[in-house]
């Protein structure tokens, strides 16, 4: 059942999957600046660090330098020049990743007043699979899901049965 303490469908779909693969034993570097999520997932239980809001294309020291068990990365990577080579950086066994899927019917995310709140990527699930098995790291589960809106018109029409999150857990040895 959805719960009210979470604002977010999302929020729910990403804690439900989180809860499915890693232990609150388990430390977790969570990519991007302390938000929303990453609170709740501290409430939940887990072992939650963040990283400073650095630019993770040109510094990922944080990264390089973490001993944490797993990396998540909550709609992080789509606003990433190179994603590539941050997945590549990763010492933990574990990582759990979410993207917005890209929508056919409407154009990519640019922020018109923040320049670095722009999406220069949005995966269709096999492009995300495969920048994931490119770079060393095995899918063992994933899951979609859509995003509702209470609005009228075509779009929010198309939004109740078009997948607009995917999320993946994977490992590397």
């Amino acid at each position: 059942m959805y719960e009210k303490s979470f604002p977010k469908k999302r929020f729910k779909h990403t804690l439900d999957f989180l809860k499915k693969h890693v232990d609150t034993s388990q430390s977790i570097l969570d990519l991007g600046v302390k938000n929303p999520l990453s609170e709740i997932m501290v409430a939940k239980g887990f072992r939650v660090e963040n990283t400073s809001g650095e630019d993770l294309d040109e510094d990922r020291t944080a990264i390089e330098n973490s001993s944490a068990d797993v990396i998540t990365a909550f709609e992080i990577f789509e606003h990433l020049l190179s994603p590539y080579e941050v997945l590549k950086s990763i010492n933990a066994k574990k990582l759990v990743i979410s993207v917005p899927l890209k929508l056919w019917f409407a154009p990519a995310y640019r922020s018109k007043t923040d320049l670095r709140d722009r999406h220069y990527h949005e995966f269709e699930d096999w492009q995300l699979d495969w920048l994931l098995e490119k770079t060393g790291w095995k899918i063992i589960d994933s899951d979609k899901w859509t995003n509702p809106v209470n609005k009228i018109g075509i779009r929010p029409i198309l939004r109740r049965f078009t997948n607009r999150y995917y999320i993946v857990y994977a490992e590397r040895s």
